[in-house]
């Protein structure tokens, strides 16, 4: 299957480097020359340029970029693909880009791969990075049956957990497991720059090791990311923060209160509460 990628970054790298591990043509876009050469000198892509144009004669496309540029990006692939072209993209928000594509392009398959790392950029891409993850495909009633299926078949090879929500229903999950982490994370580190004695926050600094290095890891990663979870979830992410702000504030009033009995009760119910989320 010939099969274009525009955003040749993290997501849109490791997605070239497996499909094209499967057997796929791959031809990529970027809107810089030295992302294509990369891309290509690392087997990401078979060709690649600045051109949306080379992508005229695939069969599915993934829509890669920042979600600020989807829209746009698909608004400027219409002149040159032909309308049998399934486009699908890999936006951590759904309801606002189905809502905003949905009427520029009849087949398009919203796509969320539940993947990625602290780096970005082609070269942090990667092999299997989203194997054993889930990757949420956010159909509606008006998305041929076609279309989903082709884009199924492109990405069950690649190991992944396949889910199937409506774009508003994935919105407020993911606020509550990646995009609030993302703001209580930088917060967190926020919150230690804060201290007033420098000498205690060196020492911090040095001290700093697992624990921290776990709970920082989502709030010190790609800014950009972290923007557009909030600019386009932005009602979820409130929601979500509002409630984490009720329970933080329990949380202190039980240590104020030195009410040890409560806070260990608490702590024995998140410690049995995590593993309905990770292993």
């Amino acid at each position: 299957m010939k099969i274009g990628i525009v955003g040749l970054g993290l997501i849109g790298g490791s997605l070239g480097l497996d499909l094209r591990s499967l057997g796929h043509r791959v031809l990529g876009v970027s809107r810089q020359e030295r992302t294509c050469d990369i891309a290509v000198a690392r087997g990401a892509a078979d060709e690649a340029v600045t051109d949306l144009a080379l992508l005229a004669d695939t069969d599915a496309i993934f829509i890669c970029t920042p979600l600020a540029y989807v829209q746009t990006t698909v608004a400027q692939l219409i002149p040159h693909i032909s309308l049998t072209t399934i486009v699908t993209d890999v936006g951590s928000v759904k309801a606002a880009i189905v809502r905003d594509i949905t009427p520029l392009w009849r087949n398009f398959v919203g796509g969320h791969p539940m993947a990625g790392t602290a780096e970005s950029g082609i070269e942090a891409a990667q092999h299997g990075l989203f194997a054993g993850n889930p990757y949420v495909l956010t159909p509606t009633e008006a998305t041929p049956l076609d279309a989903i299926a082709l884009i199924e078949s492109i990405i069950r090879p690649l190991q992944v957990r396949l889910y199937h929500c409506q774009p508003d229903e994935h919105d407020r999950a993911v606020a509550w497991i990646s995009h609030l982490p993302v703001m209580v994370s930088a917060s967190l580190i926020t919150a230690c720059l804060s201290d007033a004695d420098p000498a205690s926050l060196k020492l911090a600094q040095l001290l700093a090791s697992s624990g921290f290095r776990d709970t920082s890891r989502v709030g010190g990663g790609n800014p950009e990311l972290g923007l557009m979870m909030a600019r386009y979830n932005r009602e979820e992410v409130l929601r979500s923060l509002r409630v984490y702000r009720e329970t933080l504030d329990r949380m202190i009033h039980t240590i104020d209160q030195q009410d040890w009995t409560t806070l260990e009760e608490t702590l024995q119910q998140t410690q049995a509460a995590r593993t309905r989320f990770v292993d």
